[in-house]
């Protein structure tokens, strides 16, 4: 068993559980007694928190695009109070992933992301998403923004207590589509119920507060917060 995942390896079934909780049927509770029964098997189960450096490919990114006909010059917003940070700077990776209308109750998709500080998983995030997604498309965009506000409010708590964190954060996901909408400037959205996201996201892009690159769903971490992964491929 991999520790460094052991965490949130569960945490899909576990949210999964949750969306229940209003109407429980005794499938449910079995299935509950089933993830004890599980932990009580592995119970040594730790995370280790890894500090190194990741090794960040930039080729992948596409840094030199030119957003400010879209955005104007737009900067990443500091705080204006934050002190001087000391020490060694964090680098931040964001992976999200999303699938598409699994939840046969109401048919709504599950976010999931994990924030990476350096090689460490600092927040890891399984939840159904708000509102019903008529294409993987929009499914995907809505848990990229939802991990761009999450790394976002991280950063600041960073910055106000003296860390430094001066890279952008290196966000992968496994949808080309939504890559492309966020690396090229001329790409257009067809959807408009989707406009809030795809902005969102493009302004990250633009006020270099973020970068994305894409990642093969086998590769992607975050895939564990949103599908049921066996147990040898975990």
């Amino acid at each position: 068993m991999d520790r460094r995942t052991w965490t949130y390896r569960d945490h899909h079934k576990v949210s999964s559980l949750a969306s229940c909780l209003a109407l429980p049927r005794r499938g449910h509770l079995e299935a509950v007694f089933h993830r004890y029964a599980y932990l009580r098997k592995k119970p040594n189960g730790t995370i280790v928190l890894d500090p190194t450096y990741p090794d960040i490919d930039l080729r992948q990114f596409n840094d030199g695009a030119d957003w400010s006909n879209f955005y104007g010059n737009v900067k990443e917003a500091l705080p204006p109070n934050m002190p001087k940070p000391l020490g060694k700077p964090l680098v931040m990776r964001l992976f999200v992933d999303s699938d598409h209308a699994a939840d046969k109750l109401v048919r709504r998709s599950r976010t999931g992301f994990i924030l990476y500080l350096n090689n460490a998983p600092i927040v890891w995030y399984p939840k159904r998403q708000g509102t019903i997604e008529t294409f993987v498309f929009g499914a995907e965009f809505v848990a990229m923004r939802t991990g761009f506000e999450s790394a976002r409010g991280l950063r600041h708590k960073l910055r106000m207590m003296g860390i430094e964190v001066g890279e952008p954060i290196y966000c992968y996901g496994d949808n080309m589509s939504v890559i492309h909408n966020t690396q090229k400037p001329e790409s257009t959205l067809k959807k408009k119920s989707n406009s809030i996201c795809y902005h969102f996201c493009r302004e990250a892009i633009a006020m270099g507060e973020a970068m994305t690159a894409h990642i093969r769903s086998e590769d992607n971490p975050a895939d564990i917060c949103t599908k049921l992964i066996p147990g040898v491929e975990e």
